[in-house]
């Protein structure tokens, strides 16, 4: 597994990437900094726990709200791991600012 360093509100993290996931872990990191920033700049929250709870938030309505593909049987029984793999990744990266679950 590689690994990319990336800058979130400006603090660094190292994360873990199968090999092919840069573009896509990239992209994802773009979206949680924008969206990070962007509450933290409106000035209402401060706590950069708080800000990452709501950018979570955000980032997973907006997920919700958009149309979902038909998945296979095959292809559903494998997305519990995905979802699995990928809070392990996010807890990785929160190290000592805590877990998310």
């Amino acid at each position: 597994m590689k690994q990319l360093e990336v800058t979130i509100m400006g603090q660094s993290y190292i994360l873990g990437c199968p090999e092919g996931g840069e573009r896509s872990l990239l992209e994802a990191v773009g979206n949680v900094d924008r969206e990070m920033s962007a509450i933290r700049d409106a000035g209402k929250v401060k706590a950069r726990e708080r800000i990452a709870v709501l950018a979570a938030l955000n980032l997973a309505y907006a997920l919700a709200e958009r149309p979902v593909p038909p998945v296979s049987a095959s292809s559903a029984a494998s997305g519990s791991t995905d979802v699995d793999a990928l809070i392990r990744r996010i807890d990785q990266a929160l190290g000592a600012d805590g877990q998310l679950l």
